[in-house]
């Protein structure tokens, strides 16, 4: 234990960070996801109300819900894509390469601040950049992508595959890890580049792919200040971007509906796990390792 002694000195920092604002308030979330609490007065313990309310009458946890799983479906296949596709690009061997990995890189720094958010309000609005290149380029007259439900979440999606930057510098060190006499090989058998990318680098890249799939997938679900800013707060227009978390911080700091919105997160934590763990199950019959 003396021995010891200075190591849980240093870990003491982040212990003292895990239990009191994560286990702690994770724990504290659980139990009131089983009463009524509405900051003002004590819980008041209500058992699983809150969740049968959630699963069988809430229309806009159903509306919650397909916004979200649209989001995701889309955003993160093609986030992934375009990322691919860029990394590949940078595989072959550029000058300037570390300035434009930099420069690439800094859309998923910046993408979930409230300033990009507004930015890209503006962007699409009725009257924004978007639609005035339009008129200039092509005489044609855009909608307001933000204020148009069959519109406004696209607008979120592109904002997502903007943000492509961290998948594509993890998508680049694994390209880097294939051997290239494979592709020598590859080419010497007559195999075109086609061929060579089905056959060589999406195996080998496999992994990779997994990784990513799973993290950005997490981070979409959890998405929240996009769609908070561009529809101020509210998931309009008609719920077309009412994301989940937004929902849960309506429930919450709109309505002080503490308990309810605790049972929503908890229901959120669910579905990320479940993801999760099937992702893991199912990768034994895709993703290939050394062996």
């Amino acid at each position: 234990m003396e021995r010891n002694a200075a190591g849980y000195v240093f870990l003491l920092p982040w212990l003292l960070g895990f239990f009191g604002l994560t286990l702690g308030p994770a724990l504290a979330s659980l139990y009131l996801s089983f009463t009524n609490y509405d900051l003002l007065q004590s819980p008041d313990w209500v058992g699983a109300a809150n969740y049968v309310r959630i699963l069988t009458d809430d229309p806009k946890f159903s509306a919650a819900m397909q916004v979200t799983f649209t989001y995701v479906i889309l955003s993160v296949p093609l986030k992934l894509a375009f990322a691919l596709a860029v990394a590949m690009a940078f595989n072959r061997g550029i000058k300037g390469l570390t300035l434009y990995r930099a420069i690439f890189y800094l859309p998923s720094l910046l993408g979930s601040s409230v300033a990009i958010a507004v930015l890209w309000r503006q962007l699409f609005a009725s009257d924004g950049l978007i639609n005035m290149a339009l008129w200039q380029l092509f005489g044609f007259e855009g909608p307001s992508w933000i204020s148009n439900p069959d519109y406004a979440l696209y607008t979120l999606v592109m904002l997502s595959i903007w943000q492509f930057g961290s998948p594509m510098i993890i998508f680049l060190a694994g390209l880097r890890q294939i051997p290239t006499d494979m592709y020598e090989a590859a080419q010497m058998d007559g195999a075109g580049k086609a061929r060579q990318f089905f056959k060589i680098t999406l195996p080998l890249l496999t992994p990779v792919i997994f990784f990513n799939g799973v993290i950005q997938t997490i981070e979409a679900f959890k998405a929240f200040t996009p769609a908070f800013i561009i529809s101020e707060g509210t998931g309009g227009p008609i719920n077309s971007t009412l994301f989940y978390t937004l929902y849960l911080y309506q429930e919450a700091f709109g309505f002080f509906r503490m308990g309810y919105a605790s049972a929503l997160a908890w229901i959120l934590v669910i579905i990320i796990s479940l993801f999760t763990a099937f992702s893991f199950l199912g990768a034994r019959y895709w993703v290939h390792y050394d062996d």
